[in-house]
């Protein structure tokens, strides 16, 4: 077959005039041409009719869809090539104080993305400040409030590259008043960095109910974050001086709680002891200092983790994390699926309106033509003006849009509720960028730990217990089922400043439907 690909019509010809009856063969190929029926069409009509059968047309047809496969496989290649160091986008998690800004600080001067002039300037202005220890996190915290506070309260983003990968840190704020910032940033991890203080006292407050630490590593979990590195921060602290039996005493209490949060130690989980402030186990591995650690540093370690599937050719799924206006409207977000280039149409869902990438900006503000799922990025629209956008809307392509509803079931998982949850219960729905209203319309099935529905819907449900609901939001959301696309089938469900549920979407309900039940 893939022979008479290449030189279909020409070998043709000399097999015809090998056989006798050649001046038979030969009208075949000219019949389309005999469009005047008047002359020839009686004679010949059966011969090519006998001669038809033996030359059927089926090689043409392999022929016209293989370029188009090759063509699909050349356009990834291509992509592949332009954007040859994978893309990772790192969160980092964990209490307030655990030293999170610090240490992404530190990372940013150690892989030369801040200069020594730079990081000097920091110094000055936060011992000026009173605030000499800061400074690191200053390349992160840019905001004054932030820096006088010592508070992040917006997810902080950065870039940075090894020689390996390129990353994009996503600094999570710690204090529990900004978890809704915190799930936005989750929404768009790969990987997460959990932040453990080991100072005396403080790993205690963070780990214990009410601390961040819990809900963090939970939330993380939920917005998707399959793999965490827990780095036991603070290390060179007096109160610990690089002690093994500190850091065997905070993994001792934390991986239970780990491992009921669903993750795998052996698989999911890479704890390192390290210093965010002084860089040791940051960049290169730790020294005589904590002689029992012979593991890789934390750079290291991402670079050694798994390659992240990504769908290239798939749909395009952008969430929308913020939009402002600059010489045109533009947004930015991380593409979840699919690619994007200067000059194609989209569609922003779920108001389905049309619009052209005339931009696309990365990591370093530069210019690109083209970005790939995964890539966190900056894109100007042609067509559409910026109120008309709001975070936690979807760019899509203009063939297979994004679906947008405001009815939908989803499997629940309630974690914390002061009494019992029934129908008509109100509470906030976070899922990717998007955070809305939402009311439980309909209790339908509870599930038992082997996950079989219960025949009768159940009149309520409390903490612990596993559940079918209905949910109704109040403005149309964009988002898909859990077994079609993740990120955007995932949800929580927080009310009164508290995480109260975790769910994934299982079916998206018309509104006719929706009636019909009703």
């Amino acid at each position: 077959m893939s022979i008479s690909i290449g030189g279909a019509p020409k070998p043709a010809a000399p097999v015809t005039p090998a056989a006798e009856p050649a001046p038979a063969a030969a009208p075949a190929p000219v019949k389309p041409v005999a469009d005047s029926k008047a002359e020839e069409a009686p004679k010949p009509e059966p011969t090519p009719k006998a001669a038809e059968p033996p030359k059927p047309k089926a090689p043409a047809a392999p022929a016209a869809l293989d370029p188009v496969s090759e063509e699909v496989e050349a356009e990834e290649e291509m992509l592949l090539d332009e954007h040859f160091k994978e893309h990772f986008n790192v969160i980092f998690i964990g209490h307030v104080d655990a030293g999170k800004s610090t240490l992404g600080g530190n990372i940013l001067f150690l892989t030369g993305m801040v200069d020594k002039r730079t990081m000097e300037k920091y110094e000055r202005e936060a011992k000026e400040a009173g605030r000499e220890s800061w400074y690191l996190s200053w390349a992160l915290d840019t905001n004054q409030e932030e820096r006088a506070k010592g508070k992040t309260v917006e997810c902080g983003r950065a870039f940075f590259e090894t020689p390996k990968r390129r990353y994009t840190i996503l600094d999570a704020p710690g204090h529990k008043n900004f978890v809704p910032s915190m799930l936005g940033g989750a929404a768009q991890a790969d990987v997460g960095v959990l932040v453990i203080s080991a100072r005396k006292g403080e790993f205690e407050t963070g780990f214990d109910r009410g601390g961040q630490t819990r809900e963090h590593a939970l939330l993380a979990k939920t917005a998707g974050v399959r793999r965490l590195i827990v780095a036991i921060n603070k290390m060179d602290d007096p109160t610990v001086k690089w002690d093994k039996a500190r850091y065997d005493e905070i993994l001792t209490k934390l991986t239970p709680f780990m491992k009921s949060a669903g993750y795998n130690p052996k698989t999911d989980l890479v704890f390192l002891p390290i210093s965010g402030y002084t860089g040791a186990g940051v960049k290169d591995r730790v020294g005589k200092e904590c002689s029992w650690h012979k593991g890789p540093s934390l750079l290291e370690t991402l670079d050694d983790m798994q390659a992240v599937d990504r769908k290239i050719n798939g749909p395009v799924r952008m969430p929308i994390s913020e939009k402002y206006r600059d010489m045109g409207t533009i947004i930015s977000g991380k593409i979840e699926s699919g690619h994007i280039k200067v000059s194609q149409k989209v569609m922003v869902m779920p108001d389905k309106r049309q619009c052209e990438i005339t931009a696309i900006y990365g990591e370093n503000d530069t210019e690109e033509q083209s970005a790939v799922c995964g890539d966190n990025v900056r894109v100007r629209l042609r067509g559409i003006e910026e109120e008309d956008i709001q975070p936690g809307f979807v760019l899509t392509d203009t063939k297979h849009p994004c679906r947008s509803t405001r009815i939908f079931d989803a499997q629940l998982i309630i974690l914390d509720v002061k009494n019992i949850i029934t129908a008509g219960y109100n509470s906030v729905l976070h899922a990717h960028t998007a955070v809305e209203e939402v009311s439980l319309t309909q209790l339908l099935h509870l599930l038992n730990k082997k996950g079989q529905k219960s025949r009768a819907p159940p009149k309520f449900v409390k903490k612990g217990q596993a559940c079918i609901v209905r949910l109704e939001t109040a403005q149309p959301v964009c988002v898909e089922r859990f077994k079609d696309f993740p990120q955007l089938g995932r949800f929580t469900l927080r009310d009164e400043g508290k995480t109260i549920a975790i769910g994934k979407i299982v079916k998206l309900v018309d509104s006719t439907e929706a009636n019909t039940n009703n």
